[in-house]
């Protein structure tokens, strides 16, 4: 295939509108089943990408969550502890493969965001996954594989119209690329920068205590950061990021962002959450949407009578703010990691916060003696990495 025609571009006026190589090569990839529109080629290209790094650099399997050119989450296949099964919501009875493993993860980290989603995987699509993505909305997946089974789960979705797309996994793209913007053509190289362990070696705080895992968190970091609209900052823990905050103008509002969004994932774990008991006829979305509010200051819009009775068997007592509080101060472990520097010390305030103890930034601000002071208050173990990782 040569060439491929969508729909339309990014809005339905944007016509005509196609892809295809300008070398006039066959394209690396095949449309399995539906019809894949701009965006959703938007978001397979770069979530593969992700994928395809995070499984180099880490040798885990990985998957991807992408919405509007940015991931909603993405995560390496460590197995699922029985917490994880309950917040992400997996059958008691479902079979679980590591790169299933990999997409739930990178699905539970904002399920708010990963609402139609575009999901990436490094590995064969196999049908444990296939059977979670069954259940889940979402608008498409991109893999370098699928095995039969999967492949007709798949095929199930959206009436038949399940977007699914295979890569070939050994394409390379051209060193140079190109883009139009307004009828003029940018050019610039390929961003091939590689992210691995060599890249966290210059540890500028007091405390230098790395241990391997937080190793992999940074490297999932700094790699999901590398195909996340700047300006932008993440959160990781174990191998999953937790909290995405991308585009933002300004740094510290990436931190807030992605922050918050580790807060709403921990909360999730609260044993008020836990317990909360809905009614049977709920829909995913519906229930992952009262999580939100009822975890938020907005809680009385699913607590109020005439309310609650749609969601909930019986009305929950309220999270408070001080037990919310209470409940993110337990939080630990967690790394953070910014596409550029920190300008000042109130990113690693705001980081450490959300139990963060691992950063890695590339350094290089005025005010680095400032940041590094923070953290070291905090007996923070920071690296600088030296690379910027902008993507737009």
């Amino acid at each position: 295939m040569k060439e491929f025609e969508l729909k339309y571009g990014c809005n339905p006026n944007q016509k005509p509108a196609k892809i295809y190589m300008k070398d006039g090569s066959e394209l690396p990839v095949t449309v399995l089943n539906g019809r894949p529109g701009y965006i959703n080629f938007l978001d397979a290209l770069n979530s593969w990408q992700l994928v395809k790094e995070l499984k180099e650099a880490t040798g885990l399997p990985s998957a991807a969550s992408f919405k509007h050119v940015s991931p909603a989450g993405a995560a390496v296949g460590l197995p699922l502890s029985e917490t994880d099964k309950k917040i992400y919501f997996v059958r008691p009875d479902a079979e679980l493969s590591p790169i299933a493993c990999a997409y739930i993860r990178a699905r539970g980290a904002d399920r708010l965001c990963s609402y139609g989603d575009w999901a990436a995987l490094s590995d064969t699509c196999d049908a444990a996954t296939a059977a979670y993505l069954k259940d889940e909305v979402s608008d498409g997946i991109i893999a370098p594989a699928y095995t039969e089974e999967a492949l007709e789960i798949l095929k199930t979705k959206k009436k038949g119209n399940y977007n699914v797309v295979q890569i070939d996994p050994d394409y390379a793209p051209a060193a140079q690329e190109c883009k139009d913007v307004f009828g003029v053509t940018f050019e610039q190289g390929h961003n091939n920068f590689r992210i691995d362990e060599s890249l966290l070696a210059n540890i500028v705080t007091e405390n230098k205590a790395l241990p391997q895992q937080a190793k992999i968190d940074m490297i999932v970091a700094l790699i999901t950061l590398k195909y996340t609209q700047s300006n932008s900052v993440c959160y990781v823990k174990d191998g999953q990021a937790i909290g995405v905050g991308a585009g933002q103008q300004s740094r510290i509002h990436c931190t807030r962002l992605a922050g918050q969004k580790a807060d709403n994932w921990y909360l999730r774990q609260n044993p008020k959450v836990l317990g909360l008991q809905f009614v049977d006829s709920i829909r995913r979305a519906d229930r992952d949407n009262a999580i939100d509010i009822y975890t938020s200051d907005e809680y009385d819009d699913v607590l109020r009578d005439g309310e609650w009775q749609k969601v909930f068997k019986v009305r929950p007592e309220v999270l408070t703010a001080e037990e919310k509080k209470a409940w993110i101060a337990t939080q630990s472990g967690v790394t953070c990691g910014s596409d550029a520097f920190f300008p000042f010390g109130d990113n690693v305030e705001r980081a450490r916060k959300s139990g963060v103890q691992y950063i890695a930034e590339p350094g290089g601000s005025i005010r680095d003696d400032h940041v590094i002071d923070t953290a070291n208050k905090y007996g923070i173990v920071m690296a600088f990495t030296g690379m910027r990782l902008f993507h737009h």
